[in-house]
């Protein structure tokens, strides 16, 4: 059984609203739909069915959020970070392609109405999410990009080097692209906030229930936990990089790579009202992403992937990330402490979307998210639920696929993949004379 990083190390376990109470599934009981996986996707997928008086059960191996929902960096911005629109639509083709833009660019609509209509307390801020430019030359990918974004309804700017120095208080970028759209939250809180909207909604949520199978039995489904089981007429797996057994070969539809989180003590009020003094979310631009936001506290919550020694040797990682705090915003003289650091799991497939696979006739999975996280988990209940309504397959926002094993070279690609872009950064960077952030 694989062993995923503590889930309680996160700033957001120490500071979320509490969860809701729940149970383990004891006894067998019935359902229309049987959900596994209590995360965005599987807990956005009960509450549209449940609103529509479908009989909802869902069963979670931990507590709701337990997986990715509860330890991502709290980051809300409805884009596609590998690909352009227009990659997109040649990955995919049409009609898929377009129905799946414009499903992840309003997604956030669909944050902010859940959050507003129950009510959900999650530090939801939407002020807006910016990308820099570090090195001339990158600015004209983003020009692209607003162009594309704007084109398929969202809104979206180019912003030159004044306006970026002035959202973000950082003199370090060339320019950059705004998402006015993009919020960010605290995840765990918000995953809780859907539990408890989905038991609000007549939704049955089973907590510390493993699925340990499932097979037909008299014209249902039989999904079993260790001590009980659900009769459906279908099944939804959303378990994305925590599956763990429930159904043959899915955790190999994927392969698993490790993301950290930090979070610092509160800044001082002072420096607060010069770094992200509009509240907003940044991505540094780089390869080797930085990405960073402010929690309800003041405290830097700040992302990065492993290499080499960043992730292995906790003391050296922090000082990674203090160093490139503190090169974007020369302004921060107080010492930065890193009150927390985590870790979570991504379910990373080559096509880096989500892919949804017919398992069995009523049943069907979603894995291989890859890092998309709040947006997109709270989209896909919206196409789920559409499955399990009937709608033809044709008619979908993703085309259902067989399942597949995710290529052999996906165990080391990603890592290989970082490493690329941040040679090509640190090339660009020396041939333009930009500065380069510390431990380039």
């Amino acid at each position: 059984m694989p062993r995923f990083s503590p889930f309680d190390a996160s700033l957001w376990f120490a500071t979320a609203e509490a969860a809701p109470h729940t149970a383990p599934l004891e006894g067998d009981i019935e359902a229309d739909v049987c959900i596994v996986g209590a995360g965005y996707t599987g807990l956005t997928t009960a509450l549209e069915l449940a609103k529509k008086g479908v009989r909802t059960v869902v069963l979670e191996a931990e507590q709701a959020g337990f997986g990715g929902s509860g330890r991502n960096a709290g980051h809300c911005t409805p884009t596609f970070v590998h690909y352009s629109l227009t990659g997109l639509r040649d990955l995919l083709g049409e009609p898929w392609a377009s129905r799946l833009i414009h499903r992840q660019t309003r997604a956030n609509d669909r944050v902010g109405e859940m959050i507003r209509h129950y009510q959900i307390r999650c530090e939801w801020q939407q002020n807006g999410f910016i990308q820099g430019a570090l090195y001339p030359s990158a600015l004209s990918a983003l020009r692209c990009k607003t162009d594309e974004y704007n084109a398929a309804g969202a809104r979206t700017r180019f912003v030159d080097r004044a306006e970026i120095a002035r959202i973000t208080g950082s003199p370090r970028f060339q320019g950059g692209w705004f998402h006015e759209e993009a919020g960010h939250l605290n995840p765990l809180g918000y995953a809780r906030g859907l539990a408890r909207a989905v038991i609000k909604e007549g939704g049955r949520l089973f907590t510390n229930s493993r699925v340990v199978g499932a097979e037909p039995a008299n014209g249902k489904w039989r999904v079993r936990t260790q001590n009980g089981a659900v009769a459906a007429d279908k099944v939804i797996y959303a378990t994305g990089a925590y599956t763990v057994a429930g159904w043959p070969a899915l955790d190999r539809s994927f392969r698993i790579t490790r993301v950290f989180v930090a979070a610092t003590r509160p800044l001082p009020e002072e420096e607060r009202r010069t770094v992200l003094p509009d509240n907003t979310s940044v991505h540094d631009g780089r390869g080797d992403i930085y990405v960073y936001k402010y929690d309800a506290k003041g405290r830097i919550v700040a992302s990065m992937f492993p290499m080499g020694r960043r992730g292995r040797d906790i003391a050296y990682t922090k000082q990674v990330m203090t160093d490139r705090l503190k090169w974007l915003h020369p302004q921060i003289r107080s010492d930065i402490s890193w009150e927390y650091l985590w870790f979570g799991e991504l379910d990373m497939q080559q096509r880096t979307i989500p892919r949804l696979y017919g398992l069995a006739p009523g049943v069907v999975a979603l894995t291989g998210l890859s890092g998309r996280g709040v947006p997109t988990g709270s989209m896909l209940g919206g196409i789920l639920s559409e499955w399990a309504l009937d709608v033809p397959e044709k008619d979908l926002s993703l085309r259902i696929e067989p399942l597949h094993h995710a290529p052999f070279y996906m165990s080391f690609g990603p890592r290989l993949s970082l490493r690329y872009h941040r040679a090509i950064d640190w090339i660009k960077a020396r041939r333009e004379g930009a500065a380069l952030p510390p431990h380039a």
